[in-house]
């Protein structure tokens, strides 16, 4: 799958969402894939920041990380989006960046791109599910391909079962799940669904 081109763009407040996307990078490169991890402009008031100790320390952990802009979306041939359930939707710093996307919508450029989404919540049942689904809505009106895991390794029995993403449970200790595997074999499932479109097969 060399030459095909996975950037990963992800929204964390506290890490969990950028671990997922460092992982989906893991897999994708060790098929070949050339991968960038972009994050989404934060759009919280700094006194919201500073009140939480671990969203401020990753704040500053990820400081360095490129934020997206229009051209990722337009150069890549693959997308992962990583995103954290808020009442069942995307978090509101992504659903901005996606909504300035209305240019490229409509010069036909977000067509055909392969996309696939992981989330977490603070919960089993906290939505996960139904963020990603959500997600998806605004990926068919670019004419995107949606590559879900659904069942077609193992891994996504071990990990929770989420046919649609990759999905994982946090707490004041982590992840509750174990999904490494799970993220690496969506991002590498992503990877090879575009390596067939960019083929024309």
């Amino acid at each position: 799958m060399a030459n095909v081109k996975l950037n990963i763009i992800y929204y964390s407040s506290t890490g969990t969402n950028y671990q997922l996307a460092q992982w989906a990078a893991e897999g994708a490169k060790e098929i070949g894939a050339e991968v960038k991890i972009l994050k989404v402009p934060e759009l919280a008031p700094a006194a919201a920041i500073e009140s939480n100790p671990a969203w401020k320390a990753h704040v500053e952990a990820t400081k360095d990380v490129p934020e997206v802009t229009l051209d990722d979306l337009v150069e890549a041939d693959a997308l992962i989006f990583s995103i954290p359930t808020r009442y069942g939707n995307m978090p509101g710093q992504m659903k901005q960046f996606l909504d300035t996307t209305g240019g490229l919508w409509f010069q036909g450029k977000l067509a055909n791109k392969v996309v696939s989404a992981m989330s977490s919540a603070g919960n089993p049942h906290g939505g996960q599910e139904a963020t990603i689904l959500n997600f998806y809505t605004m990926m068919y009106h670019w004419g995107a391909i949606i590559a879900a895991p659904g069942y077609t390794d193992q891994v996504t029995f071990t990990a929770g079962g989420n046919p649609y993403g990759t999905s994982v449970t946090t707490g004041q200790d982590g992840m509750k799940e174990d999904v490494k595997d799970a993220v690496k074999h969506q991002a590498k499932r992503t990877v090879t669904v575009a390596g067939w479109v960019k083929q024309g097969l």
